[in-house]
């Protein structure tokens, strides 16, 4: 039994690592779905049947209006860019945004290696290329503030402007330009699972704060560029959902690639299934985000999946230390540190819930 049990955290604890936020510099993006309509997902010989529900593609698709554009970007202007030894120009508070004058305004132009090595992910750099209405190499404009082919070009926050051949931050001046280590000209699309349930003692109670407000928990994942806490999550393509594709990487890369009994595999199965079908979103917008340049920037729709009576992936216990290092479940505080802007998706996160902040 004890043995059943490790197995099935080390799977549980594998799944969540799989979708850790943001894309790697040397593989392309996680493909993360949008919509789930009465799909299915397979593991082994069984298939199960899922409800359906849609989470928006674009502002214009939904009756919710779209989270507006932050006033300030904060961890967007870091001082040194991830990944790189590359000092971002200092840009004060007041000179954020381009319709301040800034004419001493010189950021350093920088992408990385591995997103100039053209993976599947990654775009072309349209600032250089020369066309002249001339296409025979294959090359096409692309379609700023649409659906280009595969590719969604389009924001959560609007339409952006076009500057130099290129996207322009909605937010303001970072202090780099290019694209840096993110694949994509303008918004470079994730989504954000927030898995939630409410803390319990020894006896199965759930614990309230001072002021009797009952107290959640969500997973939480260590960033293996950074150490920092973060929430799962990976990249989106569009027309792609996300739902779908973080089961079919658990299916493929956690349950099926371990020695599992069938009756661990369906109980697993079953938890995550029922679980995701009860997503409701919390966010859809510009996120604050150290990866974000003058030109790239990061954008998510993030969702809450919470098991409210506890009988599902709430029972499976993550601790750092165990088989799941780098993966744990947190108390939802305002006190906690976490990388870009998953801070303010788990204060939302809280209030519709009504649990303690």
């Amino acid at each position: 039994m004890q043995n059943r049990s490790m197995r099935s955290l080390f799977q549980i604890t594998r799944f969540f690592r799989l979708f850790a936020s943001g894309p790697s510099p040397n593989a392309g993006p996680e493909r993360v779905t949008r919509t789930l309509t009465g799909t299915s997902l397979t593991f082994g010989h069984s298939r199960v049947r899922h409800r359906s529900y849609s989470v928006p593609d674009n502002p214009s698709d939904s009756a919710t209006d779209p989270s507006p554009v932050m006033k300030l970007h904060n961890k967007a202007r870091c001082p040194v860019y991830p990944r790189s030894d590359k000092k971002r120009f200092q840009v004060p508070d007041e000179k954020v945004p381009w319709s301040v004058p800034f004419p001493e305004y010189a950021p350093i132009d920088f992408t990385s290696d591995s997103v100039l090595q053209m993976p599947p992910w990654a775009d072309k750099d349209f600032r250089v290329v020369q066309t002249n209405g001339d296409t025979s190499n294959g090359f096409q404009e692309p379609k700023w503030n649409q659906l280009d082919g595969k590719t969604n070009r389009r924001s959560h926050t609007g339409r952006y402007e076009i500057v130099d051949k290129v996207p322009r931050n909605p937010v303001g001046r970072t202090g780099v330009r290019g694209r840096g280590c993110l694949g994509r000209w303008g918004p470079n699309h994730a989504a954000d699972p927030i898995v939630t349930r409410w803390k319990r003692n020894d006896k199965g109670q759930i614990v309230v704060d001072d002021n009797h407000k009952l107290v959640a928990q969500f997973i939480a994942v260590q960033r293996r560029d950074n150490g920092q806490w973060a929430l799962p999550g990976g990249m989106v393509d569009a027309g792609e959902v996300v739902t779908m594709t973080l089961r079919r990487e658990f299916g493929e890369e956690a349950l099926n690639s371990l020695e599992a009994s069938e009756q661990e595999k369906k109980h697993i199965e079953a938890s995550i299934n029922e679980l995701f079908t009860r997503g409701q979103e919390v966010f859809r917008g510009y996120v604050d985000d150290p990866r974000n340049t003058d030109n790239a920037w990061m954008e998510t729709v993030a969702m809450n999946f919470h098991d409210q009576d506890g009988q599902g992936v709430a029972r499976f216990k993550l601790n750092a230390g165990d088989d799941a290092v780098g993966v744990q479940w947190m108390d939802l505080s305002h006190r906690l540190e976490l990388y870009a802007s998953h801070i303010d998706f788990l204060q939302r996160t809280a209030e519709k819930l009504g649990a303690s902040w």
